[in-house]
């Protein structure tokens, strides 16, 4: 006897049915207990725009709107998701509910090599969703929980300083 429990196996290769709302779709995916929800959403629906970074939710790639709100999805067993609306950067784009923003991104040149942009911009629209005009400091504050390893942040402040101005002036960004 080898002393090595064979039920365990059988455990680890449970999967639970997930349902879930993904951009305005209804989903079902079947997830391992275990299985972040950064992780179904990349590797079960294919949305890649959604980054798995340090996995330990400091670098903010893995950001997606969880009912409403930012999430570290890298965080989230995709289990506990169960029922949930969830937005990612594909649905963010699809609905044009950030296109200002990314438009803004592009005109500074507020992105480089790219992979920090999508949890920047889920970032961004939240922080704009909740308040319409924030300080620069705001700003910075809310970006405290996204890398970015490329363009020293002041280029990503001013496109969402943009942003937000233009909004208030009842406006696209200029």
């Amino acid at each position: 006897m080898s002393g090595f429990d064979e039920t365990l196996l059988d455990e680890a290769d449970e999967t639970v049915r997930v349902r879930l709302v993904v951009n305005g779709r209804k989903v079902a995916c079947e997830v391992s207990p275990r299985e972040t929800l950064v992780d179904c959403l990349r590797n079960a629906l294919e949305l890649t725009g959604t980054h798995a970074g340090c996995e330990m939710g400091a670098c903010g790639a893995c950001l997606v709107q969880l009912d409403g709100r930012a999430v570290h999805s890298c965080l989230m067993y995709a289990v506990q998701a169960d029922g949930a609306t969830i937005n990612t950067i594909e649905g963010l784009t699809e609905s044009g509910v950030i296109a200002d923003l990314q438009a803004e991104f592009h005109r500074r040149n507020a992105l480089q090599c790219g992979f920090c942009t999508p949890g920047m911009l889920v970032n961004a629209h939240e922080l704009l969703s909740q308040v319409a005009q924030p300080s620069r400091e705001e700003i910075r504050d809310a970006l405290s929980g996204n890398y970015c390893r490329c363009t020293g942040y002041e280029a990503i402040v001013d496109a969402i300083d943009a942003v937000a101005k233009a909004r208030s002036q009842g406006g696209g960004a200029t």
